[in-house]
């Protein structure tokens, strides 16, 4: 048997991918997905270098998404939508799976389509609580909708939906692999934008960077786009700081799988985007966050994410249009009152599902 596995959220595939590997470790797995994270900077995504390592077949889908304001880049967009679908049909045609397991967003939804016009069962997880068009339209086409937000429900066919939670990859409970060495005698601060890194978070980062570390030891994952060169300013920034903070920053451009659950065990406070996975990873592990939403998510899933981690008091807001001072005091302030958050996470229990990759499978193969 054969499963070919896409879609733009790549940390709950990964969990499904661990959890077929385990309970079926017979079937066949291909993966389709985006080789660079930006077509062109040519720099290899995280999700092509994390399939890689788990020795799964990787084909690279170049297709584009529509934007919402006209442009240049809208109708090179539109072209690209054509280029997805014709190389999507071939992908079916030249693989085809006996199933399609789909992570969402617009590079699946072309794969989905042809799936459904060639007959293969297709299914599909929501991570967020308010889905994007592409998942919306890859809904029509799924014989089952897995969501993680019960809130989710309304966008799709009742009948199709399935609340199993959000699969989380397991990597994140087991120390494997340790990046750097990190003496905690103070309070660690991890700062991500995912795994494009942020070019706003590093802005910020930029101006309060000595400040941090003149009371926090400070893990950096700024991402490799090449049209900002984060990761190269902020190393030139760290080269020219006194000693003493100096060895207290850490960067990187990337954390990979098995590096992840060392950065979260030193963490004591994340500032990072709203993403749904990180959402659900941090109430696993009860680790409280400043969240930044991305202002243009879809459907302004990541500010409906950060509002409830708010309101359950085990985090904080930040909108990237604020003055990084605001930034510094919301962090010192949360530092400084750090038990209180960690104490609300049971407001957030009954959102975590323990065996949503089991229950997935279950589904599928039934």
């Amino acid at each position: 048997m054969k499963i070919l596995i896409t879609g733009g959220h790549l940390a709950p595939a990964l969990a499904v991918i661990d959890e077929i590997k385990k309970e079926k470790p017979n079937i066949k797995m291909i993966f389709v997905g985006r080789k660079y994270a930006i077509d062109k900077d040519k720099v290899e995504s995280l999700e092509y270098k994390e399939i890689k390592k788990k020795n799964i077949k990787f084909i690279n889908l170049k297709t584009g998404k529509l934007t919402r304001i006209f442009s240049l880049e809208y109708f090179l967009n539109f072209l690209k939508i054509f280029l997805g679908f014709f190389n999507s049909f071939f992908i079916i045609l030249n693989h085809r799976p006996d199933l399609i397991l789909s992570f969402g967003s617009y590079l699946a939804l072309p794969i989905v389509f042809w799936g459904y016009i060639f007959k293969i069962p297709v299914f599909t997880h929501e991570q967020t609580i308010n889905p994007g068009l592409a998942n919306k339209i890859i809904g029509l086409f799924a014989k089952k909708i897995f969501i993680s937000f019960k809130e989710a429900e309304k966008f799709f066919n009742k009948n199709k939906v399935i609340l199993t939670g959000n699969p989380i990859r397991q990597s994140i409970f087991k120390i494997q692999k340790k990046p750097f060495f990190i003496k905690k005698t103070i309070p660690v601060l991890y700062i991500t934008g995912g795994s494009l890194g942020s070019h706003s978070i590093n802005l910020h980062i930029k101006k309060i960077l000595k400040n941090l570390l003149e009371s926090y030891i400070v893990i950096h994952q700024t991402g490799d786009t090449k049209e900002y060169h984060d990761y190269e300013d902020l190393l030139s920034i760290k080269n020219q700081l006194p000693e003493n903070l100096k060895n207290k920053y850490f960067l990187a451009k990337h954390f990979f799988e098995d590096e992840i659950a060392y950065i979260y065990f030193l963490s004591d406070l994340v500032i990072s985007r709203s993403g749904a996975n990180t959402f659900f990873e941090l109430i696993v592990l009860k680790k409280p966050a400043v969240f930044i939403p991305l202002p243009w998510s879809a459907g302004k899933e990541q500010q409906y994410h950060a509002e409830i981690f708010a309101k359950a008091g085990c985090g904080e807001i930040f909108h990237q249009i604020e003055s990084s001072d605001k930034l510094l005091r919301i962090i010192n302030k949360m530092i400084k009152n750090i038990s209180f958050y960690k104490n609300n996470f049971k407001n957030l229990r009954d959102l975590y599902s323990k065996n949503a990759s089991k229950k997935i499978i279950k589904e599928i193969f039934l």
